[in-house]
């Protein structure tokens, strides 16, 4: 209790140093509520809260194309400034593999998201974790990460502030077909 009384001591400070009056009505909650949001944004470095990634034997010994889309959220290390967007995750798992669950494609990419980062950092972090939960047995794994950062948007150039990344392993980085059917997915899906 007495470390949460400090931060949020500092979080009035800061307030203050940018014009604020850190005791006026709409302010009085804002460090406590600063501080649950910062445990749920960052939970990223929380160990306990990785998700459990389910994996399931690959019965059907099938070596197509995975992929999955969705939206992530994170904060820009630089400038501690959100930036979010889509990601387009695929794999092609081993004929005697394993496959994952699909939500947990999800669950890590948030995972992942929820800790200071750079985009370019998030896209490794996130085929990493995913292909350590198949003990890296897979013939390929693929991620396109488009985002806004509100670092370049908000401040600075106040411009368009898109970003893409994309990160390639295996048969996706090896064989151009392979590859350009995943760009076609992203295509299809953006």
């Amino acid at each position: 209790m007495e470390k949460q009384k400090h931060i949020e001591d500092l979080i009035k400070q800061i307030l203050r140093y940018i014009g604020e009056d850190s005791e006026r009505e709409g302010l009085l909650e804002t460090p406590v509520r600063i501080i649950r949001m910062w445990k749920e944004i960052f939970r990223g470095y929380d160990p306990e809260q990785a998700p459990k990634i389910t994996t399931f034997t690959n019965d059907m010994q099938s070596t197509d194309i995975v992929f999955d889309t969705g939206d992530y959220y994170s904060v820009c290390e630089h400038h501690i400034m959100p930036f979010f967007g889509k990601y387009y995750f695929a794999y092609i798992p081993k004929k005697d593999g394993l496959i994952l669950g699909i939500s947990k494609i999800a669950r890590v990419v948030g995972y992942c998201s929820a800790r200071l980062q750079l985009q370019e950092r998030l896209a490794r972090d996130i085929v990493a974790m995913l292909s350590n939960a198949l003990d890296n047995y897979v013939e390929g794994m693929a991620i396109v990460m488009k985002g806004k950062h509100m670092c370049k948007t908000m401040r600075g150039v106040k411009n368009n502030g898109d970003m893409t990344v994309s990160h390639l392993s295996g048969m996706f980085k090896e064989n151009s077909d392979t590859r350009k059917e995943f760009y076609k997915l992203v295509e299809l899906n953006s």
